[in-house]
Order: structure tokens, then C-alpha cells, then sequence
């Protein structure tokens, strides 16, 4: 007789999937809910159809869930931005006008001209402003390889991060400088300017990735930061600000859409203003379309702060765990914010408005000397 030992029931959890789907239901629009499933009666069907789909809040409450959802959104999108990129850099380089553009700087424009700019942008750039013949200049390439081409230009390229290590960063100034202003051959900022603010930026985006706490323990929390800041008119401050942002997708996008939507909005700005790149300034047609170009951008991004926000007030806020801190405070004065917004974009738009009517009156009876324009009355900037 033989005797078996009991085996031990072993049971395996499977996500089981409880919708059954086929390529029929695929077929039919919005087989995903019952409503969009009726069909189209109106516009909103088709919104919805749209809508629903990446409503992800709709389909679950569980925030880890929903957050995979959004970040395989995400870099599934960035995928196919990636993908779309590299084709373009591969078109551009291959098919580069680059000695074309460098025979006529103001008439050509140049399809891709990306790259190191201590090493080949800032050498370039001075042999045509001493007005080398364009044939007779280098490929950008052979300055990053033969640094003595660099040396002929800036001395201080021999001594290599000597001067660097030894702290006499003087020395470096041939092409890290602070000038200010436009460059007068090219219209642009100097470009050995824009070096200096780059390697700037790079050591104080350094130092600060050093002051503040993730893991560690080391550094500024974000948290004890945010809930520091408390003045006399503002109850708690911003005490459970992080907690906000750290369990609502829709307050972190609204705050993300705003900060990015301004910054491109001065971006817009600035790329007439104080040109980047050499001979923009000349370029008006790009210039032109720059500008449109990060306006409207803009433009959209703020329009989400707006949306992603009124999403956030309606399904995250709860006002009862939020009592006098500073948000609680602004929601409590908007009648007094808004209407003040309300006169000031009035006073705004009557001022600009007025200037036009201005115009068209000394032009009307004959007085183009009283005109607001470049050659009689001047509007000049006060801070820009």
C-alpha cells in the first residue's frame, strides 16, 4: 500500500479581464459605454467619444492604476515623437545646406545647424564676421577634432582646464563673456554671452539638484519648504499644497500647464526682442512665424490651466480638509479677484484700443506728425 502525502492546493491570482471584446465591438464607436454606444444624436457624442476614452478617473478610483495609465500614455506618445525626430535630423543632415548658407547668411536659411557652441558655433561665427571667404572655414566637425584651430582663435583653448582647476577662470573670458546687448554685425545676442549664461544655468541647475530631498535624507524637503511660507493674511499658507499635488494628477498638470504655457509665452517675446541666433533680427518672415508659432502654443497651454484646474476644483478639492489655508483664501475672495482682473484687462484694452483711434484721427484730418509711430511719437519700452 502506498501512501501519498497530501498535496498542498497551490492557487495562482490571474487579472482576469471581465469585458469580453472581439473586433466586432471594435468596429462599432464607443462600444466602451452604453450611452456613446446608442449612437450619434448630437456634437456631444462625438466630444464624448473622444472624452471618455482617456477619462481615466471615470474607469477607477485607484491612483496607482490610473497613474500607469497616464504614464504609458505618455511615453507612448513620446515614442512616436522620438521616432518622428530622428527621421527629421536624418532628413535635415543629409539633405544640409550648410555651405550654401554660409555663402549668403541673410538669404538662406539653414536647415540644420545644431551643435557644440564653444567649439564650432563661436569660431564659425567669428571667421564670418571678419568676413572669411566661407569656402576657406573649417567643417564644424574639425573644430571639435583639431583644437588647435581653436587655439588660433582663443589662446586660452592650449592651456586646455588648467585654468579651470588652478580657479583662474579669467583666462576663459576670450569666449565667456557678459557684454550685453545685441551683437552690431549679426543683430543677435553675442553669442560668447549665451555661452556664459548656458554654463551658467548648468552649475546652478547643479548646485539646486543638491538642495533638495528625495530618497535621502540629505537637503530642503519640498514639503517643509511649501508649509515655511506663511504670512500675516494667509492662515496655513500653503500647508497641504503638496499633499494636493501629490494625490491629483489634475492640480499638478493645471500647475505644469501654467508655468510651461508663461515661459513659452516669454519665449515668444524674447525671440524678436533679443534674438538668439545670428541675422534673425533681419529674417522678418521667421521672425514672424516664430513668434505666431510659441503664441499660440501659449496660448493653448494656458487654456488648459484653466480646464485641468476647474477638473481639479470639482473632482479632487474637498473644502473641508482645506479650511484658511491659501487657497481657501483665494477662493473665498474671488468675487473682489475676479472684478479687479475684470476693470484691469478693461483699462488694458481701452489704452491699446485708444492708440488706434488716435491714429486714425490724425490721419483722417492730416496730422501725420501727431501719430503714435517710430519717426514722430515714440512708445518706448521702460524695462525691456
Amino acid at each position: 500500500m502506498i501512501i501519498h502525502s497530501p498535496e498542498s492546493e497551490v492557487k495562482i491570482l490571474v487579472d482576469r479581464d471581465p469585458v469580453k471584446t472581439s473586433f466586432e465591438e471594435w468596429a462599432r464607436p464607443g462600444h466602451f459605454s452604453r450611452t456613446i454606444a446608442k449612437g450619434p444624436d448630437t456634437t456631444t457624442w462625438i466630444w464624448n467619444l473622444h472624452a471618455d476614452a482617456h477619462d481615466f478617473d471615470s474607469h477607477t478610483s485607484d491612483l496607482i492604476e490610473i497613474s500607469r495609465k497616464v504614464f504609458s500614455a505618455h511615453f507612448g506618445q513620446l515614442s512616436i515623437i522620438f521616432l518622428w525626430l530622428s527621421g527629421m535630423y536624418f532628413h535635415g543632415s543629409r539633405f544640409s545646406n550648410y555651405e550654401a548658407w554660409l555663402s549668403d547668411l541673410t538669404h538662406i536659411g539653414p536647415s540644420a545647424q545644431a551643435g557644440h557652441q564653444v567649439h564650432v558655433s563661436l569660431p564659425i561665427n567669428q571667421f564670418i564676421d571678419a568676413g572669411v571667404d566661407p569656402k576657406e572655414i573649417a567643417l564644424p566637425h574639425e573644430f571639435m577634432l583639431n583644437w588647435d584651430l581653436l587655439a588660433q582663435l582663443y589662446p586660452s583653448f592650449a592651456k586646455g582646464a588648467t585654468p579651470f582647476f588652478t580657479l583662474n577662470w579669467s583666462k576663459y573670458t576670450e569666449f565667456l563673456t557678459f557684454r550685453g546687448g545685441l551683437d552690431p554685425v549679426t543683430g543677435g545676442l553675442w553669442l560668447t554671452d549665451i555661452a556664459h549664461h548656458h554654463l551658467a544655468i548648468a552649475i546652478l541647475f547643479l548646485i539646486g539638484g543638491h538642495m533638495y530631498r528625495t530618497n535621502w535624507g540629505i537637503g530642503h524637503g519640498l514639503k517643509d519648504i511649501l508649509e515655511a511660507h506663511k504670512g500675516p493674511f494667509t492662515g496655513k499658507g500653503h500647508e497641504g499644497l503638496y499633499e494636493i499635488l501629490t494625490t491629483s494628477w489634475h492640480a499638478q498638470l493645471s500647475l505644469n500647464l501654467g508655468m510651461l504655457g508663461s515661459l513659452t509665452i516669454v519665449v515668444a517675446h524674447h525671440m524678436y526682442s533679443i534674438p538668439p541666433y545670428p541675422y534673425l533680427a533681419t529674417d522678418y518672415g521667421t521672425q514672424l512665424s516664430l513668434f505666431t508659432h510659441h503664441m499660440w502654443i501659449g496660448g493653448f497651454l494656458i487654456i488648459g490651466v484653466a480646464t485641468y484646474a476647474a477638473i481639479f476644483m470639482v473632482r479632487d478639492y474637498d473644502p473641508t480638509t482645506r479650511y484658511n489655508d491659501l487657497l481657501d483664501h483665494v477662493l473665498r475672495h474671488r468675487d473682489a479677484i475676479i472684478s479687479h482682473l475684470n476693470w484691469a484687462c478693461i483699462f488694458l484694452g481701452f489704452h491699446s484700443f485708444g492708440l488706434y483711434i488716435h491714429n486714425d484721427t490724425m490721419s483722417t484730418l492730416g496730422h501725420p506728425q501727431d501719430m503714435f509711430s517710430d519717426i514722430t511719437i515714440q512708445l518706448l519700452s521702460v524695462f525691456a
